[in-house]
């Protein structure tokens, strides 16, 4: 497919983003029409507009921009298409520093640690990924070293949720790791938007670095690019982001991992080009799965981080067999 003009592809992604934010402040079990956006005074009905909705779109936008450039990053930093901080296990890491805080009950204390032990989940996933994988960028180095990092995050929540105190911190617990923007307010968007423009910001930067490392690190170096920077650049990127997006919202998936394969095609091959458009792509998805969940037809909502899965697994497991051909 030939790759379509910047400028265009910018504006249609634009376009497509207004467009959900809009449904996405309407649509709902209880639908709200435009007339009563401009009534704030008269019609109750701007109470859900403003209390929920407008908070949930917007920690949609921000967290799915956060998740599609994490994963455009990581793909064109370990030149690997399966790389994504779900896959990887760096969102499991940053659910398990999460998942501390709420099983000792550090929360009730300050509202910032939670958010705080996500991050800090984050960044030392990410710089577990790197030290166990290594130099080498094979699919197999890094599946092998996400997934030992899934395994011992998972074993550390298994572990927090069979020795809570009481049934509800279980309850608590497991609703909170599936993942959801239902019932978040303006207090989650106060504490995620700071962590994740940085980390969206950091990112942004390394797409230089990208574009230099699909000549080999040793051609990176002879353009000037350090590794060593760069390494700790998305490190601390991905941490802000990845663990701010888990705090507010628990585990959401593969958002990562679809974004890029579905706009690769039309941007080209150069990894830094990709990192505006998977940000803008990645909010699109979440938005518009967002939107779906809360118009099935159920008593109650789907977890945003269930119908993720069920859509991503499918995707993961046709690029795994597209590769094992490609190897082959």
């Amino acid at each position: 497919m030939k790759p379509v003009s910047r400028p265009l592809l910018y504006a249609a992604l634009i376009a497509l983003l207004l467009t959900l934010s809009g449904v996405s402040l309407i649509a709902g079990k209880v639908w709200v029409p435009f007339d009563a956006w401009m009534r704030p005074d008269a019609d109750p009905r701007w109470v859900i507009i403003f209390e929920l909705r407008l908070p949930r779109t917007l920690l949609g936008l921000a967290v799915g921009m956060a998740l599609g450039l994490s994963g455009a990053v990581l793909q064109g930093y370990t030149r690997n298409p399966l790389a994504e901080t779900g896959v990887l296990g760096v969102s499991s890491m940053a659910a398990l520093g999460a998942v501390l805080t709420l099983y000792y009950g550090v929360t009730v204390i300050t509202p910032w640690a939670l958010p705080a032990a996500a991050v800090g989940g984050a960044l030392a996933g990410v710089l577990i990924l790197l030290l166990l994988s290594g130099r080498a960028s094979s699919v197999v180095t890094f599946i092998l070293a996400g997934a030992i990092l899934n395994v011992l995050a998972t074993a550390g929540v298994s572990l927090a949720m069979s020795l809570a105190p009481n049934p509800w911190a279980v309850t608590e617990i497991v609703n909170w790791l599936m993942g959801s923007l239902a019932d978040r307010s303006f207090d989650e968007v106060k504490m995620a938007l700071p962590l994740v423009a940085i980390g969206c910001a950091l990112l942004l930067t390394t797409g230089r670095a990208l574009d230099a490392l699909t000549l080999g690190e040793t051609g990176a170096r002879s353009l000037g690019v350090s590794m060593s920077r760069t390494r700790w650049i998305m490190a601390l990127g991905i941490g802000l982001s990845a663990g701010a997006c888990v705090a507010v919202t628990g585990v959401i998936g593969f958002v990562g991992l679809v974004t890029p394969h579905l706009l690769r095609p039309l941007v080209g091959a150069r990894p830094g080009a990709l990192l505006i458009p998977s940000m803008l792509g990645g909010a699109v998805i979440v938005l518009a799965g967002d939107i779906l969940v809360r118009l099935t037809p159920a008593a109650g909502e789907v977890k945003l981080g269930v119908a993720m899965a069920a859509l991503g697994a499918p995707f993961f497991l046709i690029l795994l067999l597209r590769l094992r051909r490609t190897m082959a």
